[in-house]
């Protein structure tokens, strides 16, 4: 691990043909036994990270509530938002947990002056017109947030990887196929080349009733 920035581990599902949500909308991909797993290793992070995407889609309230754990123990909710479209009311920024939600210099002030006006919600600006993840991090490691669990889309997993800021990837595979040439893929963006892909080293493996668990270290390029 770097020693600037936080441990950073990717957690996602996906189908067997290697999708993560279809075109439009969101759909259970998991079981519900592997849903308690994930709760589990929330518990273990300093924070839950998921792009604006995730919010605006899902609304989910990126706490741990599938098993017992108090309210003081929940992760930080860092939400990645370019250009602060977080509603109001979405339920990552509930009395649940603290919320930080990273921007950029081109989110208006006055939606900043609205999120701000919630004690939960903490605003970062990081960047001019896109986040930059590099200086996030450090930013995040300075406010003692030493391991982050990443459970967003496949734009932020694109960003994560292409920057080389991922230590971890667990990948459950569920026996179903979506299908669909516009499907969220597990990584999307630009994709790498010959001599940029990245290389993984299984470390781990198991089933949770049908889905197949695998537990991935990144090998540095």
């Amino acid at each position: 691990m770097n020693n600037k920035r936080p441990y950073i581990h990717i957690n996602t599902a996906m189908t067997i043909d290697g999708k993560i949500a279809p075109e439009r909308g969101s759909i259970n991909i998991s079981n519900k036994k592997d849903l308690l797993r994930v709760h589990k290793l929330r518990k273990e992070y300093d924070a839950i990270l998921v792009g604006i995407n995730t919010i605006l889609v899902d609304d989910s309230r990126l706490t741990v509530h599938k098993i017992p754990c108090n309210k003081d123990n929940n992760p930080i909710r860092i939400i990645i938002d370019s250009n602060l479209k977080t509603p109001l009311n979405a339920k990552a920024v509930n009395d649940e947990a603290k919320t930080i939600i990273v921007t950029t210099k081109k989110a208006s002030q006055e939606t900043i002056k609205k999120h701000e006006q919630n004690p939960n919600v903490n605003i970062v600006i990081c960047g001019d017109k896109q986040v930059n993840l590099k200086l996030l991090f450090e930013i995040l490691y300075s406010m003692k947030i030493n391991s982050i669990l990443v459970e967003g889309g496949s734009t932020i997993n694109y960003s994560l990887f292409k920057e080389n800021l991922v230590d971890k990837l667990t990948v459950c595979i569920a026996p179903m196929i979506l299908g669909g040439r516009k499907s969220n893929t597990l990584v999307d963006g630009n994709g790498f080349d010959k001599d940029t892909y990245k290389k993984l080293e299984l470390i781990n493996k198991y089933m949770i009733d049908e889905d197949i668990i695998l537990e991935y270290k990144i090998k540095k390029n």
